[in-house]
């Protein structure tokens, strides 16, 4: 095996790892924080050449699905920030936000911003556990193959807002989490209307914050 191919899925397994202990015990990104900066930052130069054509095909579907155009969306873990594109790409008026903890990352995602999307799509460096939003500030969140802090991302979304899972692989996406495990910790919450897509090999999960929660 070479040296590139060992370092990729010991990164995979990494992620894998780190997401599995941070849902079961959110403190436990302290410990893992800075290990998953370093790994996305060195990644960023050739993030984008390791994604399928058709990786974010299950989110696209979700984006679809939605029936009221929101004002403001969030990206968490945004990367490159294909997802964030996509999103901003659906809904033509909104105001995308995307953050990640890896400002390598978050540098190529400015260059590779369309120019059409330049002025309402934008890139902050920022924590999932601990977001600089006040309570309510977005309509939709979304995740593709990002660690969920359940707590924060349900405090930043409105009364009536979506959250978007996704994850371009399934169950093989080293950033994963179980579909019911997704469930759990959302209806904690107050979030019901549940929808599930699968397309190109990923699946999402579209979910909706009650007005009272």
């Amino acid at each position: 095996m070479r040296l590139a191919d060992l370092e990729r899925t010991l990164g995979r397994r990494f992620a894998r790892l780190a997401t599995t202990a941070v849902v079961a015990r959110p403190r436990a990104w302290r410990g893992f924080r800075w290990l998953m900066r370093w790994q996305f930052d060195r990644l960023a130069p050739t993030w984008s050449e390791l994604r399928r054509p058709e990786a974010f095909a299950a989110l696209e579907e979700a984006l679809a699905a939605i029936d009221t155009p929101p004002q403001r969306i969030l990206d968490l873990g945004t990367g490159t920030g294909s997802a964030a594109f996509k999103a901003a790409q659906r809904f033509p008026e909104a105001e995308v936000v995307g953050v990640d903890v890896a400002e390598r990352m978050l540098a190529e995602a400015r260059l590779q911003t369309p120019a059409e999307l330049e002025q309402r799509v934008r890139f902050e460096v920022a924590d999932g556990a601990a977001l600089p939003f006040g309570d309510r500030e977005f309509d939709l969140v979304v995740l593709a193959n990002a660690i969920p802090f359940f707590a924060e991302l349900a405090r930043v979304l409105s009364s009536g807002g979506r959250v978007l899972f996704s994850f371009s692989a399934g169950p093989e996406t080293p950033i994963w989490v179980p579909p019911e495990r997704l469930r759990r910790e959302l209806r904690a919450r107050g979030f019901s209307d549940f929808a599930d897509f699968e397309a190109g090999g990923g699946t999402a999960l579209l979910a909706r914050k009650t007005d009272s929660a």
